[in-house]
């Protein structure tokens, strides 16, 4: 009898033990996979960000085809920064067009959009780019086009073509007059603007200066 009440007594203790472990085990192995999901989450992320550009996309101007335009910059505009004016006709509702084929990552407002409408052109300023867009064209490549007048034509996870209306030219955000603020980026870096496979001469904020570009976002 000795022996049998060592048995059940044995068997009493070692089983809740047991389930412990297997508790333990389960809970080490949700762990893993968890880590092993973030790394995955991670790695999808940032490894296309670590890769080499690709080539870059033959951009067009972000405005109607044979449009002639002022592209400017300023003292604390920021490197590389553009600034779209017409030469020509009304600036408040002129369209804004895609530079290049791609995917709308952001469309949306940047900041606060203030209150500085046709109606109103004096009205209070708002802060950062008020209504905006960003579009990547694949190969770390992106365009960003600020300060447009009303919500974007197009939403996020939208195919845009080269030439596709994207909003309308506006002063919404930090914004003193109707114009476009227009940025192509390499990866994380802001670069020199190119168009039709030509450097757009804007490079750097140490003055005030402006060229004159027509603009061949035309039709095929």
């Amino acid at each position: 009898m000795p022996g049998w009440g060592s048995d059940i007594l044995g068997w009493v203790t070692t089983g809740p033990s047991r389930r412990r472990r297997t508790r333990r085990g389960l809970l080490r192995l949700l762990l893993a996979l968890g880590v092993v999901g973030i790394l995955a989450a991670g790695a999808v992320v940032l490894v296309p960000r670590l890769l080499s550009p690709g080539p870059r996309p033959l951009f067009q101007m972000p405005v109607a085809c044979g449009e002639t335009w002022q592209l400017g910059t300023y003292p604390g505009h920021d490197d590389f920064d553009v600034d779209f004016f017409p030469t020509e006709g009304e600036s408040w509702g002129r369209p804004v067009l895609a530079s290049a084929a791609g995917t709308v990552t952001v469309a949306g407002i940047n900041g606060s959009l203030g209150g500085r409408t046709p109606e109103d052109p004096d009205g209070p300023r708002g802060r950062g780019g008020g209504y905006w867009v960003k579009i990547d064209h694949g190969g770390r490549w992106e365009t960003q086009y600020l300060h447009l007048l009303e919500p974007p034509l197009v939403s996020e996870g939208q195919r845009v073509e080269q030439g596709e209306q994207i909003g309308r030219l506006g002063s919404t955000g930090n914004s003193g007059a109707p114009h476009l603020h227009y940025e192509q980026r390499r990866g994380w870096a802001k670069v020199e603007t190119w168009f039709d496979g030509r450097p757009s001469g804007i490079t750097h904020d140490d003055a005030e200066y402006t060229v004159r570009l027509t603009s061949r976002n035309c039709p095929d």
